[in-house]
């Protein structure tokens, strides 16, 4: 054992810009690693479990450094290329690395003093009593009492300083959880599948199976022909199929199955699909037409790899050419149903057969559902699935598993993902060796996050991991953002085009529906224009399936008296109440504040109240009365807040339970339906009449990507967009599907006025509980900065809205040239933030934004 003094700069889950440095007792000088957890105490004696970034023997020379308490770990949880991601983000998106750490690593690794445990309901399955030891005893003895114990209460109880290690292994030993982890209590999925019992399953028990069904019950005989034929397409080896795929092709198979089950002719069983559920392994692709083998041949090209994808070369952080002239990001812009995922496949093939990870993004979690089972059906068990929807349990046993990757010559097999498939957080696993990183919908702005700290894009963040791995990174829209396709133009990105459909698969034909006129007409039905109700009855009639998209949720965006145009606020917001019908509540979308609707107006007192506007829950009501017999859904924030929600509506909609999909932009997203063959746009005024400078570039994206959907397998769709504008450039530059013409277009405009790409953005907002405070300290800062930065100061301003959960809101934006410094504006913008929380306004809260959406 070393007897030299070591000491350990940690990572704090805290608000701090500093690492802490801490004194390592010398019993644990051969035990500390970079990357391990740690116990340390910071503040007035509260604990955290903090990360281990360096070792070294330099005391800190402003205070006396403590001990750390315990260490939680046998080997580090986070890896050095982790680290290095996480520096990057905290230099570039202005943040602490602690604000880093709280959104990279799940709740169930970062234990605190005042985290919560409860008592897991199940635990007495998962361990024997006997196999406990008192302290354990003690606090489960505890929790059946008192139900929620913090950490401090534990240590209290069982008169130990430091409980962590206890915790740990009551957690590993599924005892108890975190509190947050019960919000979403994990529910593996079982489907019912059917099978010939083994007994019948000979060729000749089976003809006189066929000649006395054949004679007595064909509606029996029909049930095993569908069985017989719809296992030849899932499986060879298991003759087994989803008892909902026989319910589909024959009529009132459910009471014929029943029968047949008695009759020991078919095995009714329950198997689990869920996450982690065992899939075959088809290692086919489809056949590539020549247009897709020709774009995957450019992009292994433009990558450096050769056929078998083999040559894996150094890359540079920006993404730019390396002197070989190859690229390490590649953007492939597909028109919708392109076949762009068999393309993804192939690259992916590539990098695993290198024995490389491959990390595949997707900016909502409505999209994994579906490709993880197309993508699982390729790989099998090596992949992996990771988002916010998960429980902690399971976020953690999924951190495991990639870091397991890292360690598996002495750690435990579990499953070593060598594809993990995830929403933005998934950039946070501890990859050891990626080799290709995936950005489907790279124009999304669900990639950027808002609130809290770190405010990152992860398309761009998985750029900078990419070349810390020295990996290649793909980007794909069918409708990129102007900055991606403005660096692939300029020759920083590399560029791919697929620029029709797969299959010969016609875009879809696109009808403007003239609203102005129509209501002058008088021939609208509430929201729908003639056009848009006959379509949609046709579509019905030939049994296809229908969505509608309107890009709020709700009933009515608001109540209004109709004497004196008065309308219901929110208290603690500028914002009026949306009314949900569901509830019968009037509720604000910002806070969350909620009334029942008034029966009279508070200004005037006329009773006299009408619903403005429209909402998704408005249009799923009103569709049902011109189409009672029809099966309509509705898929937005309010019908998906489960874990498992988005899964059933998707499931349901494939499988033709629900005729018509209501939705906002969650339908808009790169899901693909067989017979889906109209779409209807209800309001595209309120995407192009918002104001933003990107609001004309975001329209045509959700137009598009909407249109999209419709006539995606075998026949051409029709798409209607209602508008009082229909001349309007947009919605013309949408029909013709001319990307290229928008993006022009736009791009003038950015340069004209200093956006980007031409110049990056950093927004500041200014939040405080008093009005006067945030206006002089907003003009305060303003004032130093135009000071060093002259006119690429813009404000301060209020924003839309100015005023959320009692807290003003005040907007100062910077803009700096392309190519200009950034880092030199960010080190000037950070010592100017110094002297201004140092000043008499160092009570107002401060937050940056950088590249804001």
């Amino acid at each position: 054992m070393s007897r030299t003094t070591l000491f350990v700069d940690v990572v704090l889950p805290l608000a701090v810009p500093n690492l802490y440095t801490y004194r390592v007792p010398h019993e644990w000088n051969d035990s500390v690693l970079v990357g391990q957890r740690v116990i340390v105490q910071f503040g007035k004696g509260k604990l955290y479990s903090a990360l281990i970034r360096h070792i070294h023997e330099i005391p800190p020379k402003q205070y006396a450094a403590k001990y750390i308490d315990s260490i939680l770990d046998e080997a580090p949880i986070v890896n050095e290329k982790q680290f290095q991601l996480w520096e990057w983000m905290s230099q570039y998106y202005m943040c602490n690395i602690g604000d880093v750490m709280v959104a990279a690593l799940p709740g169930g690794l970062r234990l605190a003093s005042e985290t919560k445990v409860v008592l897991n309901e199940s635990y007495k399955d998962k361990v024997e009593t006997s196999e406990l030891n008192d302290k354990e005893h003690s606090i489960i003895e505890a929790l059946e009492v008192r139900s929620v114990l913090t950490l401090n209460d534990i240590s209290q109880i069982i008169e130990q300083k430091t409980v962590y290690p206890v915790i740990k292994i009551l957690i590993e030993k599924g005892i108890v959880l975190i509190q947050e982890e019960l919000k979403e209590k994990f529910k593996p999925k079982f489907e019912s599948f059917v099978k010939i019992t083994d007994e019948l399953d000979k060729e000749e028990n089976l003809k006189s199976v066929f000649d006395t069904l054949e004679k007595k019950a064909p509606k029996q005989l029909d049930v095993l022909m569908a069985l017989i034929n719809l296992s030849k397409r899932y499986s060879k080896d298991k003759k087994e199929v989803k008892k909902s795929e026989i319910l589909k092709v024959v009529e009132g198979a459910e009471a014929a199955i029943r029968s047949m089950v008695k009759k020991n002719i078919l095995e009714v069983y329950e198997r689990e699909v869920g996450r982690l559920s065992a899939f075959e392994n088809e290692n086919k692709v489809s056949e590539l037409n020549p247009l897709q083998q020709e774009k995957l041949d450019s992009i292994r090209e433009q990558f450096g790899w050769n056929e078998s994808g083999s040559k894996f070369q150094i890359s540079n952080s920006d993404g730019s050419t390396k002197a070989d002239g190859t690229k390490d990001v590649v953007l492939l812009h597909g028109v919708t149903s392109s076949g762009k995922t068999e393309l993804y496949v192939k690259l992916i093939e590539d990098a695993i057969s290198k024995g490389k990870q491959v990390l595949y993004l997707l900016p909502e979690i409505a999209l994994t559902t579906q490709i993880i089972n197309r993508l699982k059906k390729y790989f099998g068990e090596g992949v992996g699935v990771y988002h916010s929807k998960f429980n902690e349990n399971e976020r953690v046993e999924i951190w495991n598993s990639v870091l397991n990757t890292e360690h598996s010559n002495n750690k435990p097999q579990t499953t070593n993902y060598k594809l993990v498939i995830g929403a933005r957080s998934a950039l946070f696993l501890p990859f050891s060796d990626l080799g290709l990183v995936i950005v489907d919908e790279e124009h999304d702005t669900s990639f950027k996050q808002y609130d809290p700290a770190p405010r990152y894009n992860a398309r761009d963040a998985a750029i900078y991991l990419s070349h810390i791995h020295k990996a290649k990174t793909l980007l794909g829209s069918a409708t990129p953002s102007l900055e991606s396709y403005y660096n692939a133009q300029d020759g920083k990105y590399g560029f791919a085009e697929l620029t029709k459909r797969f299959g010969g698969v016609q875009m879809p034909e696109i009808l403007v529906a003239d609203v102005k006129e129509a209501m002058k007409r008088k021939e609208m039905k509430s929201h729908f224009s003639p056009l848009l109700l006959d379509t949609i009855t046709l579509a019905l009639d030939k049994k296809e399936q229908v969505i509608l998209f309107q890009n709020r949720r709700g009933f009515a965006p608001q109540l209004e008296c109709d004497m004196c145009a008065w309308v219901p606020q929110c208290t603690n917001c500028d914002v009026s109440l949306t009314y949900h019908k569901v509830s019968n509540q009037l509720r604000c979308h910002y806070c969350g504040y909620s009334i029942k609707p008034p029966s009279k107006c508070n200004a005037c007192g006329d009773t006299n109240l009408k619903m403005k506007g429209f909402g998704t829950e408005k249009i799923e009501e009103e569709l049902s009365i011109f189409y009672p017999k029809a099966k309509i859904a509705r898929m937005d924030l309010d019908t998906t807040r489960s874990k498992f929600a988005h899964q059933h509506i998707i499931q349901d909609f494939e499988e033709g339970k629900i005729d018509i999909l209501v939705g906002t932009q969650m339908v808009t997203k790169g899901l693909d339906f067989d017979n889906v063959s109209m779409v209807g746009i209800l309001n595209s005024d309120s995407m192009l009449n918002f104001p933003d400078f990107r609001s004309f570039e975001r329209s045509f994206q959700l137009m598009s990507q909407v249109s999209g959907r419709a006539g995606r397998k075998s026949k051409r769709g029709k798409v209607i967009i209602q508008s009082q504008n229909p001349d309007h450039s947009i919605i013309r530059e949408v029909i013709a599907n001319d990307y290229l013409s928008m993006y022009t277009n736009q791009l003038l405009d950015r340069k004209n006025f200093n956006y980007p790409p031409f110049y990056r953005l950093i927004e500041i907002t200014l939040i405080h509980k008093d009005q006067n405070m945030v206006n002089a300290s907003a003009k305060a800062l303003a004032d130093d900065m135009k000071h060093h930065f002259g006119n690429r100061v813009l404000g301060p301003e209020f924003p839309i809205v100015a005023r959320i959960r009692n807290l003003y809101h005040k907007n100062i934006l910077l803009k700096v040239e392309r190519d200009a410094s950034v880092a030199q504006a960010k080190k000037i913008l950070s010592e100017l933030l110094v002297n201004f929380k140092n000043s008499d306004f160092k009570s107002v809260r401060v937050q940056i934004d950088v590249d804001p959406m």
